[in-house]
């Protein structure tokens, strides 16, 4: 239950009456009611002010009485998703009395009177309110009552307990305002110049506009968001849920990878159609969802998982379609460019995490002294604050954004086939995962910011009992030794990939007949393959397990960030070249694979929305765990079996987690780092 307090000391332009005859401190109150907070209070002065939200059981929001405002301002802050404590930034110049805010990556970083923030950094104006989640109301009774127990300097009293707050360390990230009308008032001349500007913009109009991202990819920009808003307004008037939007999206997903794999040139361009519609109801469910303000953890979350599910389903049936038309490696295509885009998307997620904590932290800690880290931050924000231009769009695309994945693979294979979709959609990744992790090693050697110290890194790591009695090695670092497991285990694809490959006949009697010779298959099973799997599969374990003497030594280096990337590469190559070395079907590693995707965007979807470990994340084994059981699974000869098996056990976890997380005993969010607070919700 949110209570909205409007304070009224300290501004002068409280008492001004408006154009109903209310005063603006009595609209706002009235706003706020409408706006949706469950109670609304007047408080006289911040010892007031300090004892309503001590008795509050749930956020409080505090404004001023000097705002004048949409009231659809006022229901975006008080349902912002990005983070439980929220302010209003505004981009009016600064007048006496004023806040001024410096913001990084939407956070307030700096908040204070003009001359306490650095000169040329205020990115902003605090917009006299501030919703202040459960966690901070007691650093905002604190703030309040050190402000009232201080010498108040002149200005909005509403200012100084802001600056006060962020003084406390509440993480505090930022609402702008945009389309909509927003202004502090100090006169009835100015109060009478932004009723006019209130009243000149169509509230609704405004509202469906914002439903569009604010900055989104090429594709997106200008082939779905130019017409999707048109089926965002529909889906509200027909009354369907963000959430009944994502699961048509993931239906005509698989209706198009359905028809990939059946292939038949009419099917494939009916399945590329299908799939960019797809993505279109992909993007219109977050627009419902901020159109309506209809936001939910559990939306969310199911929106990250579902996104990945069609992606990676759609690999799947270009891979059924390219093998049943001929090409004898289509399954090996979706598989390569699975793993590539899963590995791909820990380091986004992780550096996210990483650039926003580096946001937090003072510039002097860590700097490059401007080295290539500093130059090379210094260019991508150039880039990025140059909206629109040739540049802006070429550092958005290349990095290979859904989007663009999702017409890559609708024009490759509507014009070609599903085997030139999956290299384009290989080869682009790969490129993207090279320049991306390029460019953000060096910026993270300048960042030096050990984001894993202040998380659980048993499990990001993805950790099981096995790595909890592994020897600890401290040297060379968790991150050499998840790379070594790595290479370990791309060593034995390798080997793997040589015992698949197509070789001639072996005449082992010399005699040159039918009798004398024998299929390379028969050759490497009766032969060779019991020597692999009996000794390289057991030597390129043990190698594995030495990303998991890692586990419980400190990950405070620059680039320990990649660490789960890393060990999710260990595992999927691990997996794949046990597959392989088995003689599993290809189909049948595909899936396990999926599975383990399931299993570790769940994890990084958790992180991002800060909720707990799945309830029975334990029962998974860890990454080290289920790679001894399929290790053991090849040295019996059952790989198959042993794929099949552990697929199916981690696919029942899975969906039983789900259930229990989300249905049965809903977890309270908890905080973490900045910058997952950001991608919060939908």
């Amino acid at each position: 239950m949110t209570v909205a307090i409007v304070l009224a000391a300290g501004s002068p332009a409280a008492s001004l009456p408006t154009g109903t005859g209310e005063s603006i401190g009595e609209r706002l109150a009235s706003q706020w009611r409408r706006a949706g907070a469950a109670e609304v209070r007047v408080a006289t002065d911040l010892e007031e002010l300090a004892e309503l939200a001590g008795a509050a059981t749930g956020p409080v929001v505090v404004s001023g009485a000097d705002l004048v405002a949409h009231t659809a301002v006022l229901r975006h802050l008080l349902t912002s998703p990005v983070g439980p404590t929220v302010a209003l930034v505004l981009t009016d110049p600064p007048s006496d009395g004023r806040t001024v805010v410096r913001e990084e990556r939407g956070q307030v970083v700096e908040a204070g009177r003009p001359a306490q923030v650095a000169e040329g950094t205020a990115t902003g104006i605090f917009g006299g309110a501030v919703r202040v989640g459960r966690e901070d109301v007691p650093a905002l009774v604190a703030a309040a009552r050190a402000v009232a127990a201080g010498r108040q300097p002149a200005g909005p009293v509403v200012d100084q307990l802001f600056a006060a707050l962020t003084g406390q360390g509440a993480l505090v990230f930022a609402n702008r305002v945009r389309l909509l009308v927003a202004h502090r008032v100090d006169d009835a001349a100015g109060l009478t110049r932004a009723e006019a500007a209130v009243a000149a913009v169509d509230e609704d109009r405004a509202e469906l506009r914002l439903s569009v991202k604010e900055k989104d990819d090429f594709f997106t920009t200008y082939f779905v968001s130019t017409w999707s808003p048109y089926v965002t307004k529909v889906c509200a008037r027909l009354g369907l849920s963000p959430t009944a939007v994502t699961m048509v999206s993931v239906a005509f997903a698989a209706a198009a990878a359905a028809l990939f794999a059946a292939g038949g040139r009419p099917l494939l361009v009916v399945g590329a159609v299908l799939l960019y519609l797809g993505f279109v109801l992909d993007c219109v469910d977050g627009q419902l969802a901020r159109y309506t303000r209809n936001f939910s953890a559990w939306g969310g979350w199911l929106d990250t998982m579902a996104d990945r599910a069609k992606e990676y389903l759609v690999y799947g049936g270009l891979g059924l379609g390219a093998t049943q038309a001929g090409f004898r490696y289509g399954w090996a295509l979706a598989i390569a460019a699975m793993t590539v885009q899963t590995v791909r998307h820990m380091t986004d997620a992780w550096y996210g995490v990483l650039h926003d904590e580096a946001a937090r932290r003072p510039k002097s800690v860590g700097t490059g002294g401007g080295g290539i880290g500093d130059r090379l931050n210094a260019a991508s924000t150039r880039v990025q604050a140059d909206t629109g231009s040739v540049s802006y769009w070429l550092k958005r695309t290349v990095v290979f954004p859904i989007g663009e994945r999702w017409a890559l693979i609708s024009l490759a294979v509507a014009l070609f086939d599903q085997r030139i979709a999956l290299l384009a959609v290989l080869t682009w990744g790969a490129l993207a995962l090279a320049y991306t992790g390029g460019l953000r090693t060096l910026r993270a050697r300048w960042m030096w910011v050990p984001v894993l110290d202040t998380l659980d890194a048993t499990l990001h790591r993805d950790d099981g009992p096995l790595a909890a009695r592994v020897p600890v090695l401290r040297r060379p670092g968790p991150l050499v030794l998840a790379v070594v497991a790595a290479l370990g285990a791309a060593i034995l694809l390798l080997i793997g990939l040589v015992l698949r490959l197509p070789a001639p006949s072996v005449d082992l009697f010399g005699a040159g007949d039918v009798a004398g010779e024998i299929d390379s298959a028969d050759w490497w099973r009766w032969t060779a393959l019991p020597a692999v799997s009996g000794v390289a599969v057991p030597v390129a374990l043990l190698v594995l397990l030495a990303g998991a003497a890692g586990a419980r030594a400190a990950h405070n280096g620059p680039l320990d960030w990649l660490v789960p990337a890393a060990l999710r590469a260990a595992e999927f190559l691990f997996a794949i070249a046990v597959g392989l070395i088995g003689g599993a079907p290809l189909w049948l590693i595909f899936g396990y694979l999926f599975v383990l995707t399931l299993h570790h965007y769940d994890l990084v979807a958790r992180l991002e929305k800060r909720q707990p470990a799945p309830p029975l994340h334990a029962a998974t084994g860890g990454w080290e765990g289920r790679s001894v059981v399929l290790a053991l699974a090849a040295i019996a000869g059952i790989v198959s079996i042993g794929l099949a098996t552990l697929g199916s056990y981690l696919l029942v976890l899975f969906v039983a987690s789900v259930v229990l997380a989300w249905f049965v005993r809903p977890a309270r969010p908890t905080r973490v780092p900045a910058g997952a607070g950001g991608r919060a919700m939908r």
